[in-house]
């Protein structure tokens, strides 16, 4: 099963919004990242449901881990939390370049100081498009990646944070 077909069962909703996956991404990963247990309680806090496990496992590739639906009004969203401390915010529909702005413009907006570190397609399957960012805030530090499908109508996306 693919992801694309396990977001497509979450909570009705219209194609996302990339500043709508960057919000969650930047709320929850930023936030977490690195912290596994106070990411899970923050999405229960936060009233994101639990996702049942073949969604959880698909998300997380086989990861051991939990993950839950961060959709809203107008954008499908889920949030991966990996056990080992990484954390995704992924959506069903948006563009490369829309994901590229939106993510920008909430790190900026949230003070976070980042660079552009690799902008590259997939070796080995030209469809998907990977941005790595390293970026810093009060003594804290991140590898971003924003992993995209190009279509011009707009494809999955991905936003993973790692601690530094």
């Amino acid at each position: 099963m693919t992801v694309l077909l396990l977001l497509l069962t979450l909570s009705p909703a219209q194609a996302a919004e990339p500043n709508q996956l960057a919000g969650l991404f930047v709320q929850g990963c930023m936030a977490f990242a690195g912290n596994p247990a106070g990411l899970r309680a923050w999405a229960t806090t936060s009233n994101l449901p639990e996702l049942p496990a073949p969604a959880t496992k698909a998300l997380l590739h086989g990861a051991p881990g939990r993950a839950f639906d961060g959709s809203v009004s107008g954008a499908k969203l889920a949030l991966a939390s990996s056990d080992d401390g990484l954390c995704s915010a992924i959506t069903d529909k948006a563009t490369t370049q829309a994901t590229t702005d939106g993510l920008e413009a909430a790190l900026s907006q949230a003070g976070v100081t980042f660079r552009l570190a690799i902008d590259r397609d997939d070796t080995r399957d030209k469809v998907l498009h990977f941005r790595e960012y390293l970026a810093t805030r009060n003594g804290r530090s991140w590898r971003i990646l924003a992993a995209t499908v190009h279509d011009p109508a707009g494809g999955q996306a991905m936003l993973t944070a790692a601690p530094e």
